[in-house]
């Protein structure tokens, strides 16, 4: 198996991640849409934290398959900036009390 094939393979399982990812996200998104309308979903507060939960980090888990999807086909070096930033974006979400110290360096008003 050489270097191509590795590559290959790999993009295929991050594409086919990414799909299954992209499918999920909008069928929790339309049902959460259809709960704002008629709660359903809101009864069972268990099911609706994890469909809003999916919500809000489910376009970053996207992006993030779909980027290193991109980024196995380049070369290594805009792989490694990539896991980076991606590194630097979790950290942010694990971390809000990061978040909100870099706000405090803005000058405010």
């Amino acid at each position: 198996m050489g270097r191509k094939d590795w590559k290959n393979t790999l993009s295929g399982v991050f594409d086919v991640i990414g799909e299954v990812l992209a499918v999920v996200y909008v069928v929790v998104f339309a049902l959460l849409l259809i709960d704002a309308q008629w709660p359903f979903l809101s009864n069972v507060d268990w099911l609706y934290a994890i469909f809003k939960g999916i919500w809000t980090y489910g376009a970053f888990i996207i992006a993030a398959v779909v980027g290193l999807e991109a980024m196995i086909k380049r070369n290594f070096l805009l792989f490694l900036i990539f896991a980076a930033l991606l590194a630097i974006c979790v950290l942010f979400i694990c971390f809000p009390g990061t978040y909100e110290n870099l706000l405090d360096l803005l000058p405010s008003n």
